[in-house]
């Protein structure tokens, strides 16, 4: 068992809201295992907070994580980005260095690393639901490996807006088309991935889509993880689809983090076991 002192450095997570994020759990796990004096907590900042709370964390953090709302509105309050999180235009790692606040994306190197633990990428048709800061990091991620990526989104203008965004940067066009013709666009895909909030705890009864939307043969990736098992998942294991849960993307842009962070190799299934501990309740 560690023991907190003077001595303990600080790393966070900041986001709104904050109640069910299991990135202590994971991060803490790595710090207990590897006998190392930080500790990591978890902030509910409001928008109108975050300024205050980024100052505040110059001064006392060694770094932290930033989740919904904040990846986009957090560059402004920045001393530097990582190429990377440029060409993303988000930010979900911070890492404080000789006064300086450095953003990076880990968000897309996490989710490439789930989706091809389970399935190849390459030149595959691949519908993404979302356009937030999640979206975009996969988004561009994609784009890099030449997929052939439609966009959805409830809001049709911020879907048309990050293509716009993936033409100008990467001279790559993607597809938009509105959420409500979601259950068209599936039937020619290879994957699906849900990067909206939709099925995420409390909310853990919806769903974007029913067994009967989901072709067989897709691969349903959705980046929720907590539930571990959501609604979209369940519906997708009954139309026979391989799914893959949120928890690979977790902890792989977590592992990512803490090498940013501390520049060492993290102990990931230390960091899985943990998270899967906290969500089964045992």
């Amino acid at each position: 068992m560690r023991h907190i002192n003077s001595k303990t450095g600080l790393f966070c997570v900041i986001g709104d809201p904050i109640e069910h994020s299991l990135s202590p759990i994971m991060h803490n796990s790595v710090f207990e295992k590897l006998n190392l004096n930080y500790v990591y907590l978890a902030f509910k900042i409001k928008k109108e907070e975050l300024e205050d709370a980024v100052k505040a964390f110059r001064i006392l953090a060694h770094g932290f994580n930033v989740t919904i709302p904040h990846k986009v509105s957090i560059i402004n309050y920045l001393d530097e980005i990582s190429k990377e999180a440029e060409l993303i235009g988000a930010v979900n790692t911070v890492k404080v260095y000789k006064n300086k606040l450095i953003g990076y994306n880990t968000d897309g190197i996490g989710a490439i690393k789930a989706l091809e633990e389970k399935t190849s990428i390459e030149g595959k048709k691949i519908v993404i639901a979302g356009a937030g800061g999640a979206s975009r990091a996969i988004v561009f991620q994609l784009a890099l490996r030449d997929c052939e990526i439609t966009l959805v989104n409830r809001t049709y203008k911020k879907a048309v807006y990050l293509a716009k965004e993936v033409d100008e940067k990467l001279n790559k066009k993607i597809k938009t088309e509105e959420l409500s013709k979601l259950k068209e666009i599936i039937k020619n895909a290879d994957i699906f991935i849900n990067t909206t909030s939709v099925g995420m705890y409390p909310n853990t009864n919806e769903t974007l889509l029913l067994a009967e939307d989901i072709p067989e043969k897709i691969v349903v990736m959705d980046i929720v993880y907590n539930p571990l098992k959501t609604r979209l998942l369940k519906e997708a294991e009954k139309a026979g689809a391989k799914t893959i849960d949120g928890l690979g993307m977790f902890v792989y842009q977590g592992a990512e983090a803490l090498r940013i962070w501390l520049g060492i190799e993290p102990p990931v299934d230390v960091m899985r076991n943990a998270v899967l501990k906290a969500l089964v309740g045992s």
